[in-house]
């Protein structure tokens, strides 16, 4: 026979609350959980910020900058999800992909975010092929379009 599994205080990837048996007060544990797992599904964020908006709303995700302020203090390279009225904070890892709304550009986190910029269109030269430079910059509009590049 096998034995049971044991679980620690949290989940392994994303630090969702684990339930323990007789535990009190297991809706706390439970809607925190919920709270991450509703943050962290097709995550989206507003924008980047060092200091927290002053009026967020609740579902609303920032992705904290390399100096965070605030009630953001410490919380640097994190997402930071409002829910209840309460900022939860989400350590990010490798794979994570998060949509920027304020860019409509897909950032994905290996080590650090990694958002590429979009190439400067082509310019200059002593021959100019401009059906060349017509497909460089449908290639370039169609990874704006996938979310690889910032559109704009």
């Amino acid at each position: 026979m096998t034995d049971p599994i044991t679980f620690s205080g949290t989940s392994p990837r994303f630090a969702l609350p684990m339930l323990f048996a007789a535990q009190a007060q297991k809706e706390v544990f439970v809607n925190e959980g919920f709270a991450l797992i509703d943050a962290l599904m097709h995550a989206a964020f507003e924008g980047e910020s060092n200091m927290p908006p002053s009026s967020p709303a609740d579902g609303q995700c920032w992705l904290t900058g390399t100096a965070p302020t605030g009630e953001w203090a410490g919380q640097s390279g994190k997402l930071a999800c409002r829910s209840a009225g309460n900022w939860l904070f989400v350590t990010p890892r490798d794979g994570m992909r998060l949509l920027d709304r304020s860019t409509g550009q897909e950032h994905r986190y290996s080590g650090g975010w990694l958002a590429p910029a979009a190439p400067a269109a082509p310019s200059g030269g002593a021959t100019i092929d401009s059906e060349a430079r017509s497909a460089i910059g449908a290639i370039v509009a169609a990874l704006r379009e996938a979310g690889i590049f910032p559109t704009g």
